[in-house]
């Protein structure tokens, strides 16, 4: 059934964050993110600790660890596993369901001391909270301004924007269902509709904001994302 009281509706959004938040912290705490292990050990290892913690037994969107080189593809590519190196770069990138409410969160974690590795690692979270900041500012902005706004601050922090996309819809799953899976449903180029707006099920629209900064001659990108327009961090 769908929710359609939209108190419950932030509260479950906001909830199944809070949880994705506690499992991205106790995959650092356990040291699951290491070298000598592949990314897809490494995709195991959460997927278990997921349904240890929260029960989790499904993930909305393909489950994603990628280290290295490997950083700098877009979500819709599938590059040959890797094995994890000492002085590596890595992110996470997962959509766990927590009773039928989607998160969408990921992170970046550096493995040896490269100061660019680090650099990068702090401007993804720069950047992200410039993207909130130019959506905050504007009650009508559409998609495809925010997607602008974030690649030119992307450019002004010194990297590259990897994706495709600044970011999409987020809801009940599936939220594609809900609210019609075309080209309004995510942060990107010719996405003309304020995205504070009513969706196709007349449910207020929420939203992901994702940053992917690259460094292509240097050969490691960086990825992080979490709930743009509720939450903690509006």
């Amino acid at each position: 059934m769908i929710e359609k009281d939209e108190t419950r509706r932030v509260a479950r959004l906001v909830d199944a964050e809070t949880r994705a938040v506690q499992l991205f912290d106790a995959v650092v705490d356990r040291g699951l993110i290491k070298s000598g292990e592949t990314e897809r050990a490494v995709s195991d290892a959460v997927r278990d600790l997921a349904a240890d913690l929260f029960g989790v037994s499904r993930f909305w969107h393909k489950r994603i660890v990628r280290a290295g080189e490997n950083t700098l593809k877009p979500y819709r590519e599938n590059p040959p596993d890797r094995v994890l190196a000492d002085d590596d770069i890595a992110f996470l990138d997962f959509g766990p369901l927590f009773e039928e409410w989607e998160a969408d969160f990921g992170r970046t974690y550096v493995l040896g001391d490269d100061p660019r590795k680090h650099a990068l690692a702090v401007a993804l979270e720069d950047v992200w909270r410039g993207g909130r900041d130019i959506f905050a500012a504007d009650p009508d902005i559409t998609g495809e301004q925010l997607y602008a706004g974030v690649r030119e601050l992307a450019a002004d922090a010194g990297w590259e924007f990897g994706g495709k996309i600044a970011g999409h819809l987020v809801g009940q799953f599936p939220h594609g269902k809900i609210s019609g899976s075309d080209l309004h449903t995510y942060i990107w180029p010719g996405s003309d509709r304020p995205m504070r707006r009513p969706d196709d099920a007349g449910l207020a629209c929420h939203w992901i904001l994702e940053v992917h900064l690259v460094d292509h001659a240097a050969g490691f990108g960086g990825f992080y994302e979490q709930l743009l327009d509720i939450g903690p961090n509006v």
